[in-house]
Order: structure tokens, then sequence, then C-alpha cells
């Protein structure tokens, strides 16, 4: 397989709060850096794993100006700046935009359910708009709902700059779909960690990741062996760490994610209401997980 434009692990980054549930921007940069050096060929900053519902306009744009002093071109920044307004998405990317991230992601609506149609309208205007790479998300578990291979086939043909899709619809079939329709050049990632094997057997180029907050080099080394056609060695890999793919999931992301990384001797602070941290329990079944698939 030829390199994607963005690499082929590429974690969806935590963000870092302090005791007070503040941003902690010093560790979102050692956190940015670690993630870079543990092998990840890109970050997504601010998506579902960063809490971009409760991290607001103003402190993604602190945390986006953070990031990118921090990484300083050694790998792309993808700024997650997709909302359910249309309007507000397109003015915060063009904000976005001046302080040198490489990228966007966009997610599809969620909450005002519009049709088809209305996802590629959306899509449309800010692709028209913008003039940085876009990937699409497509996660119908938050959104309520699907955007299909159709529209994202549509949106792939019809703009240049909408280069990608995060598919995390669960729908293999779909998958499969997008991947045998799509122009040259465009790169259906994974949006799970636990289904990227199987989305790379059918031609996906690797996952937009939660684990690799974790174990980078564990999930890169996935992800290469995929791409190298070692399909029985990148099995065995994958069923290595298939626990803790599941084991983070437990509860609502990224209460575990967060919780694991302090577990593993780097602390990023709690989660913003109304999610919650771990409890005593959940963090103690976290750890026997860590230890049996060797990344504590």
């Amino acid at each position: 397989m030829s390199q994607p434009r963005f690499g082929r692990l590429i974690p969806a980054m935590v963000t870092p709060f302090d005791d007070d549930r503040k941003l902690d921007l010093d560790k979102a940069q050692e956190l940015a850096v670690r993630l870079i050096e543990g092998g990840c060929d890109s970050l997504i900053i601010s998506g579902t794993t960063g809490e971009s519902p409760t991290v607001f306009y103003p402190q993604k744009m602190e945390l986006f100006r953070a990031v990118v002093s921090a990484v300083d071109g050694k790998a792309p920044v993808i700024a997650n700046v997709g909302d359910n307004c249309t309007e507000d998405s397109i003015e915060f990317a063009l904000d976005v935009q001046k302080l040198g991230v490489d990228g966007f992601m966009t997610v599809v609506p969620y909450y005002n359910k519009p049709p088809q149609e209305g996802l590629y309208q959306h899509f449309k205007a800010i692709a028209e708009a913008v003039e940085l790479p876009i990937i699409l998300y497509n996660i119908p578990g938050r959104c309520v709902i699907n955007m299909t291979a159709q529209t994202t086939l549509r949106l792939a043909h019809d703009f240049d700059n909408i280069v990608a899709v995060k598919e995390a619809s669960g729908d293999l079939d779909q998958v499969k779909e997008i991947i045998e329709g799509a122009p040259a050049g465009f790169d259906v990632y994974s949006g799970d960690d636990a289904a990227t094997l199987d989305i790379m057997k059918l031609g996906g180029v690797g996952v937009i990741s939660t684990i690799a907050n974790v174990a980078p080099g564990r999930m890169k080394e996935i992800v290469s062996l995929c791409a190298e056609g070692r399909w029985e060695e990148a099995a065995d890999a994958n069923e290595r760490l298939m626990p803790l793919m599941k084991g983070l999931f437990e509860t609502s992301n990224p209460i575990l994610v967060k919780e694991a990384l302090k577990l593993a001797g780097f602390p990023v602070g709690g989660v913003r209401l109304p999610l919650i941290d771990a409890t005593p329990e959940q963090s103690q079944r976290l750890a026997a997980i860590m230890q049996e698939v060797g990344v504590l």
C-alpha cells in the first residue's frame, strides 16, 4: 500500500485537564510529543476522545495553538472543527485555519438529524469555504444518523479537499462500498480500533484511534503489518491487543483512556461533566487488562 496523506495511525488525542478541570496546555504539548515519538503519524485534536462537546471554541483555539507549537512540523495536526450548525462550523474553521493546522476533521451533524441531502450541503459548504484538506467523520452511535456510502462518495468525488473519511458506522458492507467507489487519493480510516484489521483487509488505510493514546507502538505494529500484507502476523498482534481495545469502552469514551494513561504513569486529569471519572472498580478491571496485554 502507498503511504496515505496523513499516515496510518492517527490518535484522537485526549484533552488534558488540571485538578480544576481547566485546560492543561503544558500537558497537552507533552502528550502530543509523546504520541509522535511513540510512532503516531498525525494527531487529531479535540475529537470525541478529546471531549469536544465540553471544550468550547476559545479553548479549542488555545489547544490547537499549543499542539501546533509543540509538534513544530514533525507531523500533521488535524483540528476537529465540525459542529451541528453549518455556519458556526465554517466560521470556526476559518479562524482555526490561521493557526497553522494541517487539516480538518468534520463530524456528521448531530442531534438535528438532517437528511442525506442536508449532510451533502453541510459538507459542501465547509469544503467550499476552506482551503485545508478535510476528513469526514461518520459515527451514527453519537450522531443518531448514518451518512450513507452514496453521500460519502458523492462528496469524495465532488470536492478535491475532502480527502478521507473516518468510518465508525460498524457496517463493513458500507465501508467496502466506499473503498471500492472512492476516487484515487481518498482514504478510508477505521473509526474503531477493534475494526481496524477488518477494514484494512477491505482496503482501508489505517485507523483514527483511541487506544493509540495509551499503546501507540502496539497499534502501529498492527497497521504496519496490515499495510505490508502480513495478515497472519497482523491478526496475532490484533488478538493480543483486543482485550484492551474493548476494555477501554466498558463505559463512555474517554473516561477509561484517561484512566489508562493515569495507570501508565502519565496522568492527564479527569473528564468534564456530564462525563464522570472512572470508578475504583473500573480502574481495577482496566489495570488487570493492561497487565494482561502487556502495556502495564
